[in-house]
């Protein structure tokens, strides 16, 4: 198959419309233009996915049918919900009483599963759940887009460089070695498949066949699935002694320029969970307030940063966080979130996070989102201009910030 030409290759794909993922046509002026590249990007293909040993008959099969690239997922790039909404909105829909309900359901359905799970990898069975109830609403929305498809998409975009292009053969690799087949190899727009939304590389690295199988199924075996998300956690360092987090109050007059320390630091200060709990007297925590003075506020674990680590979103680790609570039968969150006060929208989120820069105490892309990074920088300027120190950006600290020289 080496040295096919494109036309050629457009031939063995599928001739045809090229259809977005609604079932719209693309527009006939750029049909023969997008099947042309997206054919010569397949064909380039090839060698690589030769080198890593998937065979003639497993490439052919993987994009058999395909004209073209899909435009709707393109469009998709430029909206990603847990990073545009504010962490109440986000919360609503995460760790709704619905899903609470259908979550503690399948814990007692897959009591023993999950028992197994958490004495082999050490995460608790509310965390490794909460994981499968936001990614994939415990299994029932996995995503229908043909992952094949949508990676190839991406890839001959050059949509963030190289790494869907490197995604796309690990995806063609998995297919090799029969863990599924390409018509149920499926997930979201971007890549990430089945109940745990794993993009392939991942999924090479940590999904796992713990019903045994001999298959790593995270699209229709439920013990995979959730092994999976145990394993992944255990890999990136998910510490069995702490939880992600704890919801607390803080005493007035709290000094919120020491906001890291030991958690048993924490409670002789007189911060103390909202559950009525005491917090452990190991460990250290930091304070989180993702909807400052006004809104709830949390103690969060290196646990939290393995959360990320799935997902770097603020929003979506606390969602998990909350949600394993909550199934768990961890009450709601006390303090109101500040739903009516004046918040940054992209724009003003880059204009901050420059500023910052100016200043030295911001390192980070000036991408508009409000993650760990802006949140240290934030900090750190209100320590140095006396302000109270929750980390939270808001357009009042833009106005000081650009007030000052």
């Amino acid at each position: 198959m080496r040295g096919w030409a494109p036309l050629a290759l457009a031939g063995m794909l599928g001739a045809g419309p090229v259809l977005a993922a609604g079932g719209q046509p693309v527009p006939a002026a750029t049909t023969a233009e997008a099947q042309s590249r997206f054919a010569a990007f397949i064909a380039a293909l090839r060698p690589e996915a030769e080198a890593r040993g998937v065979s003639a008959r497993t490439f052919s099969a993987a994009f058999a049918g395909m004209s073209g690239p899909d435009p709707d997922i393109l469009a998709r790039t430029r909206k990603q919900g847990e990073f545009g909404r504010p962490v109440w909105d986000y919360l609503v829909g995460a760790v709704s009483p619905g899903r609470i309900a259908r979550g503690q359901a399948h814990a007692k359905r897959l009591a023993s599963v999950l028992a197994r799970i958490e004495a082999r990898y050490g995460v608790p069975r509310w965390i490794v759940l909460a994981f499968w109830g936001v990614e994939s609403d415990f299994g029932a929305s996995g995503g229908s887009v043909p992952t094949i498809w949508a990676l190839a998409t991406l890839a001959e975009a050059r949509f963030r460089g190289t790494l869907f292009r490197d995604e796309l053969l690990a995806a063609l690799t998995i297919l090799e070695r029969g863990d599924v087949t390409p018509e149920h190899m499926k997930g979201s727009w971007a890549g990430a498949m089945g109940q745990v939304q794993f993009l392939p590389s991942s999924f090479l690295a940590h999904a796992v066949d713990f019903d045994g199988d001999g298959h790593r199924d995270i699209w229709g075996s439920e013990a995979d699935a959730l092994a999976s998300i145990a394993a992944y956690l255990k890999t990136l360092g998910w510490n069995p002694a702490f939880s992600w987090g704890y919801a607390v109050t803080l005493p007035a007059g709290f000094d919120l320029a020491r906001y890291r320390g030991g958690l048993a630091d924490f409670a002789r200060r007189g911060v103390r969970r909202t559950d009525g709990q005491a917090l452990p007297d190991a460990g250290t925590a930091s304070l989180f307030l993702p909807g400052g003075l006004r809104g709830p506020v949390f103690l969060i674990t290196d646990n939290f940063e393995v959360v990320r680590a799935y997902n770097t979103s603020d929003s979506y680790a606390l969602a998990v966080g909350h949600l394993a609570d909550r199934l768990a039968g961890g009450p709601v969150l006390a303090a109101p979130w500040p739903v009516r006060d004046a918040r940054l929208d992209k724009a003003g989120l880059q204009a901050l996070q420059a500023g910052l820069t100016e200043r030295g105490l911001y390192a980070g892309e000036a991408d508009g989102r409000a993650g760990p990074k802006l949140r240290e920088a934030v900090r750190q300027y209100q320590i140095a201009e006396g302000l109270p120190a929750d980390g939270y950006a808001t357009p009042r600290l833009l106005e000081h910030l650009r007030g000052r020289p």
